[in-house]
C-alpha cells in the first residue's frame, strides 16, 4: 500500500512545491503555501485508460443553432450587465468584500426568479434560520425557494439533480469540500474541484449556477486562476461598505459584453438600482468650484456624466505629490506632461490630487481632456462654466483628438440640463450635421481648451 505523500500549494497562484516555503516563488507572496495531501494511487488505476465520453467530432457547418431564451432576473439593471438575463448552462461567479451585499444581491434575485421557476440556495456560511432571518428583513416570500444548508459537494449536487431547478446558487465556493480530497475547504485543490463539479451540472443539465467568491486584502478573486477561467461570466460587486452604494460589473462575459455596469443603492429592504445614474453621481456637485469639471464617459452603451475633481497646491517636498483615484495613474501624468509641456502650465513644485467623484472608476481616454481643464481650474482658481461639459482624448502633441458615441454623450448632457460641451473640432462638425440643439465649443489643442478657462 502506498503511503500519502503531500505538497505545499501557494493559495494565490497554485505553484506546488514539495516542501514549505516562507514565499511563493511564482507570485511572491508570503505566507501562502498550504501543505495538500496527495492521495495515493495504485498501478493499476494509473495505468487504466480514462473511459470514452461518447463525443464525436461535428463539422460547424452542421451545428444547429437555436435560440435559448434567457431567464430575467427581475432586476433590470442585473440583466444588463449579464448581457440581456441568464443562460441556462452558465456557471456565474461573483465576488466582492466582505460585507458588500453579494448574498443580499443574490437572495432578492432569487426571490424574483422563483416566481416563476424552481431556484435552490446552498448556503455553507450560513444555517436555514440565518437565511430566513434575512429574508424576512429584505421581504423575500420566495414561492418557490429552496434553502440547503450544506458544504459537502456531493450533497449539493445530488440535491440539485433530485430537485432540477432552473438556478442554483452556492454561497460561496470557498466553503464547499468533496470528500474525494483531504485537503481543508478553500484551498486550490478544494476550490477547482468543486468548481469543475459544479461546471458539469451546470451544463449537463442546463442549470444556471451562481457562485459566490472570497476576495484577498488586494480586491482579487481568492482561490486558483482556473476558477476564473472555468466559469462563463466573473461579475464583481464593488463599493464601500460605509457607503450605501454599491456598483456591479462583468469583468468576463461569454454571453455578452464587459462594458456593462449596474449602480445600486443600499437601503433597509436591500438593493435598489439606480434608474439615473448620471444623476446620482452629480448630486453632490458644488458647480462654481475651482477644480470642479462634469464629462460624459460610456460604460458600454451607457452614457454617464461624471464630475472629475482636481486640487492643486504648493508642495512643500522634494518630491511633489501625485495622487490618483478612481483614474488611470499613468494616464493622469501624461495628462500633466502635456499640460506642461504644451499649454505652459507649471506644475513640477505643486502637488496634484485628481478624483472622479462617485466612487466610479472611468478607463476610457475620452476623459483626458476633463482632467487636463480640472488641473488647470485649480490651479488658476477659476471655476469652468457650471452649465458646460467636457470630453475629449488628448495627444502627446497637445491636441484633442475624437471619441466614439459622440452623440449619445450630448444626449445625456442635454437630459441632465447642461447647455454647453466641450470637444474636438472634427466631433462638433459632425454634430452639427445632425442638427444637434446645444452650444458646441470647439477646441482644436489643450491651448484652446485653457484659453476658455481663462476666459472664464
Amino acid at each position: 500500500m502506498p503511503k500519502p505523500a503531500s505538497r505545499f500549494v501557494c493559495q494565490q497562484c497554485g505553484h506546488e512545491s514539495p516542501k514549505w516555503l516562507g514565499r511563493c516563488p511564482e507570485c511572491g507572496e508570503w505566507n501562502s503555501l498550504v501543505e495538500e495531501v496527495i492521495a495515493p494511487t495504485t498501478k493499476r488505476a494509473a495505468g487504466k485508460a480514462a473511459p470514452l465520453s461518447g463525443a464525436q467530432p461535428v463539422r460547424l457547418a452542421e451545428v444547429s443553432v437555436e435560440a435559448v431564451p434567457r431567464l430575467s432576473t427581475g432586476i433590470a439593471e442585473v440583466d444588463r450587465v449579464l448581457g440581456g438575463g441568464i443562460v441556462p448552462g452558465s456557471l456565474v461567479l461573483l465576488g466582492g468584500d466582505p460585507g458588500v451585499g453579494k448574498s443580499t444581491l443574490l437572495t432578492q434575485v432569487a426571490d424574483l426568479l422563483s416566481h416563476e421557476h424552481p431556484v435552490l440556495y446552498v448556503s455553507g456560511e450560513e444555517s436555514a434560520h440565518q437565511i430566513k432571518l434575512r429574508a424576512r428583513r429584505l421581504g423575500v416570500t420566495g414561492a418557490n425557494l429552496y434553502i440547503l444548508a450544506e458544504t459537502s459537494v456531493e450533497a449539493i449536487i445530488a440535491t440539485i439533480e433530485s430537485l432540477q431547478p432552473s438556478v442554483a446558487i452556492v454561497d460561496s465556493v470557498q466553503t464547499t469540500q468533496t470528500s474525494a480530497l483531504e485537503s481543508a475547504p478553500g484551498t486550490v485543490a478544494q476550490v477547482r474541484a468543486c468548481g469543475v463539479a459544479l461546471q458539469r451540472v451546470a451544463k449537463e443539465g442546463g442549470i444556471a449556477v451562481f457562485l459566490v467568491g472570497h476576495v484577498t486584502k488586494e480586491g482579487a478573486l481568492a482561490g486558483p486562476k482556473a476558477l476564473e477561467h472555468l466559469v462563463d461570466t466573473v461579475l464583481t460587486f464593488e463599493g464601500d461598505p460605509r457607503v450605501n452604494y454599491r456598483i456591479l460589473r462583468a469583468t468576463k462575459n461569454r454571453f455578452g459584453s464587459t462594458d456593462e455596469v449596474a449602480l445600486f443603492e443600499m437601503r433597509e429592504q436591500g438593493l435598489v438600482a439606480v434608474q439615473n445614474p448620471s444623476e446620482w453621481l452629480l448630486a453632490e456637485r458644488a458647480s462654481h468650484s475651482p477644480g470642479s469639471v462634469v464629462t460624459a464617459i460610456m460604460e458600454g452603451t451607457r452614457p454617464l456624466l461624471v464630475e472629475v475633481q482636481a486640487l492643486v497646491t504648493h508642495s512643500y517636498l522634494s518630491q511633489p505629490r501625485r495622487q490618483v483615484t478612481g483614474l488611470d495613474y499613468n494616464r493622469v501624468n501624461m495628462v500633466l506632461a502635456v499640460l506642461e509641456k504644451r499649454a505652459g502650465m507649471r506644475l513640477g513644485d505643486k502637488d496634484v490630487f485628481v478624483n472622479a467623484a462617485g466612487g466610479i472608476y472611468v478607463r476610457e481616454p475620452a476623459v483626458d481632456l476633463a482632467v487636463a481643464l480640472a488641473v488647470v481650474s485649480s490651479l488658476k482658481d477659476k471655476p469652468l462654466p457650471a452649465d458646460m461639459v467636457v470630453f475629449g482624448e488628448l495627444g502627446l502633441a497637445g491636441e484633442v483628438r475624437s471619441v466614439i458615441h459622440t452623440e449619445q454623450r450630448v444626449r445625456e448632457a442635454q437630459r441632465l440640463g447642461f447647455s454647453r460641451v466641450m470637444l474636438a473640432r472634427r466631433d462638433v462638425r459632425n454634430l452639427k450635421a445632425r442638427g444637434m440643439d446645444i452650444t458646441l465649443d470647439s477646441v482644436y489643442t489643450i491651448r484652446d481648451a485653457v484659453g476658455v478657462v481663462m476666459e472664464g
